[in-house]
């Protein structure tokens, strides 16, 4: 067999124009795992209110981002391909789940360089039935319709892994160095408390309780909230922060449902409130940086934190295409090619 990689990540309308945002937003906003109701209630929302009055709004937040390049999600994940591409012994293309490329595209371009044994590799350190699961269940769709011939493996959640605790937390030691913050707050984004308990394998651990995610469970394995908790705890422990310095919040929530807490806007606003003055803030559920992390963060948490008394305001970027991350994801890639499971 010829084996092959198909690095897959969110996506990013084709410009700033709100017709192209529309379009993403409709295909992102009606993926049943993204806003799990019925059909038909999810045709009415999308359709019926949120593509009505969203696009505008989110189309001036992406301008507000957008490189001369284009979008800095798709950019970022082009350099963090070509890169890897460079040093693994493997082909390497590049999907979204949403927009351009397609995961087709990725498929199609491997198909024809005689791949036929495929690693899905969804670029999200944690699982996620909006993330992780919709990736690998479009792609198995896609394989049985159009390339039945091949064979998919995909990277398990690599959340806990100790290359990517190291990595990560090196990223934060090399921002932070020399800078006085007083509390640093990993933020994630947020999804529906009832994706948690869809999740949950076992029907019965996940309780969203302030313990289960602290006890032993095989639900762990695709618990959102548990791996995001683990992951700060991990690179906490790697770079040996003191209790109550840090602290977990979740960002982007939609809807009136309840999402996971507690929100990032505000906790930024609490601690401004609180009289805090010096706050940095990373963002471990992206390892590309993207509308989420440059804007929503780094510009509209800043506003937040200085409108309630804050004045320092710190943001740890993502991975992106640092080398320590390159050589890692490429290392993990030769040791699939070569028979070594990717394991955490």
């Amino acid at each position: 067999m010829s084996k092959g990689v198909l690095l897959v990540n969110l996506g990013s309308p084709e410009s700033t124009d709100p017709k192209d945002v529309k379009k993403y937003l409709g295909e992102f906003l009606m993926d049943e795992r993204v806003i799990d109701v019925p059909l038909w209630a999810r045709t009415l929302l999308v359709k019926g209110i949120i593509l009505n009055t969203r696009p505008k709004k989110s189309a001036e937040a992406y301008s507000k981002i957008w490189w001369e390049e284009g979008s800095p999600l798709i950019v970022l994940s082009e350099r963090l391909q070509d890169k890897i591409d460079n040093i693994t012994s493997v082909p390497i293309a590049l999907a979204m789940r949403y927009g351009t490329p397609s995961i087709y595209d990725g498929l199609k371009e491997l198909e024809e360089k005689g791949v036929d044994e495929v690693l899905i590799f969804p670029l999200y350190p944690q699982f996620a039935m909006a993330t992780t699961e919709t990736i690998l269940v479009l792609a198995e769709e896609l394989r049985q319709k159009y390339f039945p011939k091949m064979n998919f493996t995909s990277v398990p959640a690599f959340y806990n892994h100790p290359d990517y605790i190291r990595t990560l937390a090196n990223s934060i030691s090399e921002r932070l160095e020399g800078v006085d913050y007083e509390h640093l707050l990993f933020s994630y984004h947020g999804v529906p408390e009832r994706h948690i308990r869809k999740s949950d394998i076992t029907n019965s651990h996940c309780k969203i309780d302030g313990s289960c995610c602290q006890t032993a469970s095989t639900a762990h394995q695709f618990c959102y909230r548990h791996q995001c908790f683990e992951t700060t705890r991990l690179v906490a422990e790697y770079l040996g922060l003191k209790p109550n310095t840090f602290s977990v919040s979740f960002q982007s929530r939609l809807g009136f449902d309840p999402w996971l807490k507690p929100y990032t806007d505000r906790t930024i606003e609490r601690f401004g409130n609180q009289g805090m003055k010096k706050l940095a803030i990373v963002t471990p559920a992206f390892v590309s940086d993207c509308l989420e992390t440059l804007e929503e963060i780094a510009m509209e948490g800043e506003e937040i934190f200085h409108e309630v008394g804050g004045k320092e305001f710190t943001v740890v970027p993502c991975l992106n295409d640092r080398e320590e991350w390159v050589k890692v994801l490429a290392r993990w890639i030769d040791e699939w090619a070569h028979q070594k499971p990717v394991e955490a």
